[in-house]
């Protein structure tokens, strides 16, 4: 697997920032390093009003596609897999999310927001991320907080969480503001090393 140190994980509960602060990272990343070639996506919540009403995948470039949603009733949305109220549509995360996780020679670094239970419905996503890491290339993925001390069954997050070269940051509401600028450092020392 990568050399040490070339994984950072973002964890902690529902809600608490992961996403935002991932965000974050990359916007400040792109207004350092203009020249930097990042690939991924990232998780964003659908709001209908002031409820959730599903998710979406948004490219680093800002293309979208449904992830999962509490209103779908199409014929073949009845196969569709649910975790909790919403049905998630991989055959849709899959046409975006999957062609932002080709290894190629020059990507500086790669964001995968999120590896959790939606996304691994995908039989080839887990696949990817995972050659994802063994490109050596920089990534930066957030990862759920393990369920009463328990990872998603299938081992995959716990792969990831026990990656040699992973660096965990467990988020919570007193420090989540201070860890964008501890991500982004360590980030930063990261692609430095790469060049």
């Amino acid at each position: 697997m990568g050399g040490p140190g070339r994984c950072l994980l973002v964890t902690g509960p529902p809600a608490v920032g992961k996403t935002t602060l991932i965000a974050r990272v990359f916007e400040m990343l792109k207004a350092s390093n203009p020249n930097l070639k990042i690939k991924g996506f990232y998780t964003r919540e659908v709001r209908q009003g002031s409820q959730r009403g599903g998710f979406e995948v948004v490219t680093l470039d800002g293309r979208t596609s449904p992830l999962a949603s509490t209103s779908v009733s199409s014929s073949e949305s009845l196969r569709w897999p649910t975790v909790g109220r919403y049905k998630v549509d991989i055959a849709s995360f899959e046409s975006l999310a999957l062609p932002e996780l080709q290894v190629e020679k020059d990507t500086d670094l790669f964001i995968i927001d999120e590896v959790g239970k939606m996304e691994l419905f995908s039989s080839s996503f887990f696949p990817a991320v995972l050659k994802v890491l063994e490109s050596n290339t920089p990534v930066l993925a957030s990862i759920p907080i393990p369920k009463s001390g328990r990872d998603i069954p299938g081992g995959t997050v716990a792969r990831l969480r026990n990656h040699p070269g992973a660096n965990i940051f467990t988020l919570n509401p007193s420090n989540r503001d201070g860890a964008t600028d501890q991500v982004h450092a360590l980030l930063l020392n990261m692609l430095e090393q790469q060049h």
